[in-house]
């Protein structure tokens, strides 16, 4: 269950969405929060080279950062989320996840020479970068809430089922 769920949502960023607002981040969140192989942060990784694959490739720098930072969704997830999953655990799985992708990301932009590599540049790099903050913030708790919600749905209808089966 929980590969198809991440298949799924993997090949959801291929389908037409609002800038920014991608599957990847939640899919690193679940990903360390499900899966037990401590290369969990492969899992968005390879949903990202198969999405850039078909949508296209870019600044190899910005690629480097951008990957990175999804890579760390999953460690944050691992860290976070594999012993216990709670609403309020998962929102601040999400936030931290999307904070530090905002922050690695744009890094990334200012390192690869889109802005002038002064304080002043890395401070208008990130100005710049604000107003995609809330897309990217929006889809990881739309896809987190989707991944965390039926993974969860399905573990208890088999425990129910489970228990029907016991008494």
């Amino acid at each position: 269950m929980k590969y198809a769920l991440i298949f799924l949502v993997a090949a959801a960023r291929l389908l037409p969405h609002p800038f920014n607002f991608t599957p990847i981040g939640a899919l690193g969140l679940f990903a360390g929060a499900y899966l037990h192989d401590r290369r969990v942060w492969a899992v968005p990784l390879a949903a990202l080279l198969l999405g850039d694959v078909f949508i296209g490739f870019y600044d190899p720098v910005v690629m480097a950062f951008v990957y990175g930072g999804f890579a760390l969704s999953a460690v944050i997830g691992r860290v976070l989320l594999r012993q216990k999953r709670t609403p309020v655990r998962i929102g601040a799985g999400v936030l931290a996840s999307a904070s530090v992708f905002f922050i690695v990301s744009n890094f990334g932009c200012w390192v690869a020479g889109m802005y002038p590599h002064t304080l002043e540049g890395l401070a208008r790099c990130y100005l710049a970068a604000i107003s995609f903050f809330g897309n990217t913030l929006s889809g990881d708790i739309f896809y987190a809430a989707l991944l965390f919600g039926v993974a969860e749905a399905a573990a208890a209808w088999r425990m129910g089922r489970t228990a029907a089966h016991a008494g």
